[in-house]
């Protein structure tokens, strides 16, 4: 069925990322899988080409795009390659920028937005903590007043560009026992005295996205670089969580359909018995169900991506893209790996390490049973 969800200016748009990832990421994605990070040499040409400042006004050196398809069609030619790019460069590009364009103080806005449009900077945003994974209301990262400044102690772990990031947007608590409504939002500089990073974080796949703990030990920020308001950090995160997750079912979804094209190519050019396995009736049938649920699935997250457009997504129906077509590209890759039998066990074939990129989708975000949560109280449950 034909997408109606863009147009011209935005197929355009997918030419050019689709040059750039020909470019400049095919040709080294392998050596980024073994260094486990994405090299500064890549954020700065995805600056040069205008990929990061999607969100960012003009004025701090963005592109100030006004409109989420573009973030989308981004989100889905990265995909096309494998799920850590998206991961990397959504958190960069599309989950920070609002933060500070729309929050942050303008002493942050001109330091740090600049920065993160050329890729000179490197964003990433430190919620998770070892205690505290999607319940947000239990975070203990603390943030006390110490004059013009804040102090704040505690640690985050499973930090997406964690390793690397130069500035980090951290959730800390400054009303001790007051859950949810006692979070604030801070701008930490990595090169703030007392800021720490472990190691990077040995996962089961996306091994090109450096993930680390992030520790900090009596880190003091000015009170100008804390984002929001002071006790609605909380508020704020819920604010900007639809779009996250809405990115993330974007590029679930193209992840998905990505891999089912080239295991529909892979069904054509394998034999068994005399005959290309996708000709057998079996076979044939999940290609059916696969592909139909890959375009319904379309269908709703087009509609999402519509609404969000127009600023009419909302919570409950962003909670229902990301855990839909988290558990729909979950199922698609595994049946996609048994059509490629025995082969789809190794990990020279794209199939196996798309795999095992994919499990994640199901928790980060959100869960997706926090995700149902969310759906069951908007029905009064």
């Amino acid at each position: 069925m034909r997408r109606n969800v863009y147009d011209d200016d935005h197929e355009v748009f997918r030419q050019a990322v689709r040059e750039f990832v020909r470019r400049e990421v095919l040709p080294h994605v392998d050596d980024w899988a073994v260094d486990k990070g994405l090299p500064r040499s890549f954020w700065l040409a995805a600056g040069r080409q205008g990929l990061l400042g999607l969100e960012i006004p003009a004025g701090y050196g963005g592109s100030e795009a006004g409109d989420f398809r573009f973030n989308a069609v981004l989100m889905e030619e990265l995909a096309a390659v494998n799920m850590a790019l998206p991961s990397c460069v959504g958190i960069h590009a599309d989950i920070v920028p609002p933060y500070l364009v729309h929050l942050a103080s303008p002493e942050v806005r001109s330091e740090w937005l600049p920065r993160l449009s050329t890729g000179e900077a490197v964003a990433a945003m430190a919620m998770t903590e070892p205690g505290a994974g999607s319940d947000l209301g239990a975070v203990a990262t603390s943030a006390v007043p110490d004059g013009d400044h804040y102090r704040i102690n505690g640690s985050k772990t499973f930090i997406t560009n964690g390793h690397t990031a130069d500035l980090i947007v951290v959730a800390a608590r400054t009303t001790p026992d007051a859950g949810p409504k006692g979070l604030t939002l801070f701008a930490v500089p990595a090169d703030t005295p007392g800021f720490g990073r472990g190691r990077k974080l040995d996962k089961v796949g996306q091994p090109e996205s450096d993930t680390a703990e992030l520790f900090f030990e009596d880190v003091r920020v000015p009170k100008s670089y804390m984002i929001g308001e002071l006790d609605r950090g909380f508020m704020h995160m819920m604010t900007w969580l639809p779009q996250e997750r809405l990115s993330a079912a974007v590029t679930n979804l193209a992840h998905a359909r990505q891999m089912v094209d080239e295991t529909l190519r892979y069904a054509t050019e394998r034999t068994a018995f005399g005959r290309p396995v996708g000709a057998f009736q079996a076979n044939k049938f999940l290609f059916a169900d696969i592909v139909t649920r890959l375009d319904v699935t379309q269908a709703y997250v087009d509609q999402c991506v519509l609404a969000h457009t127009r600023g009419e997504l909302t919570p409950v129906d962003a909670a229902k893209a990301k855990w839909w077509t988290a558990q729909v590209q979950n199922e698609v890759l595994d049946h996609c790996l048994q059509l490629h039998g025995g082969a789809g066990y190794m990990n020279e074939y794209r199939i196996a390490r798309a795999w095992r990129d994919a499990r994640v989708t199901r928790i980060w975000a959100g869960s997706n049973e926090i995700m149902k949560e969310i759906i069951g109280r908007d029905l009064g449950l």
